[in-house]
């Protein structure tokens, strides 16, 4: 008999507190390979210490976080290498264009000749007639597509994103949408925090409800 494979990520009896105050207590959820969880709920009730927790950019109080079956440290090289994360707006390089960004973190994963994926990739956001151009100088939901694409410049299981739909127009939540069903379809996990609920109707496979804590 074959041994059952363990779930991509595992939360279990998650807590975090802000002082002495909870604000998440109890989490439990598991996402499967080629599945997408979304978090929904007012500002407020945690989506974002969540995922922080999972990424380790929080320390939870309790609970268990398991990646594959192993406890996840964000200092592992598995980790590292299978999440992909979008959380806080990025820090770009002022320097760097938008091509460069790219090229830049697609080597540093690996990938001795990136050009042609950079390409691909800045041609699937719409921003391949900015490749040139410097960060400062795209608007607000340009950056945000260039923040997205870092997430898709890497290889990846695991797609970690915090309302990837912001400042993005209705186009751009439409091409969010169709590609992140084409993460799923393609294997990669997908947990992500939403306010939209047509793109958390298109991706999402199960909801978690988070309310704040009283």
């Amino acid at each position: 008999m074959s041994k059952k494979q363990a779930p991509r990520l595992a939360v279990s009896g998650l807590q975090h507190n802000y002082g002495d105050r909870p604000v998440i207590e109890g989490l439990n959820f598991t996402l499967a390979a080629g599945q997408a969880i979304a978090l929904v709920g007012p500002n407020g009730a945690g989506k974002t210490t969540v995922l922080k927790c999972i990424v380790g950019a929080a320390v939870p109080a309790a609970g268990k976080i398991l990646l594959d079956g192993q406890p996840i440290d964000e200092r592992a090289e598995a980790v590292r290498r299978d999440v992909a994360t979008l959380l806080d707006d990025l820090d770009f390089f002022p320097d760097l264009t938008a091509a460069e960004h790219l090229d830049l973190l697609a080597r540093a994963h690996g990938n001795a000749t990136p050009e042609d994926l950079v390409d691909t990739i800045l041609d699937d956001i719409g921003l391949l007639s900015a490749a040139d151009q410097l960060p400062g100088s795209l608007s607000s939901g340009q950056r945000r597509r260039l923040a997205l694409a870092t997430a898709l410049v890497r290889p990846r299981k695991l797609m970690v994103l915090d309302e990837p739909e912001a400042r993005l127009d209705t186009g751009g939540v439409q091409w969010l949408s169709d590609r992140l069903v084409a993460e799923k379809n393609s294997g990669t996990s997908i947990l992500f925090a939403s306010h939209d609920p047509g793109l958390v109707e298109t991706v999402a496979d199960s909801v978690v409800t988070l309310t704040p804590l009283p």
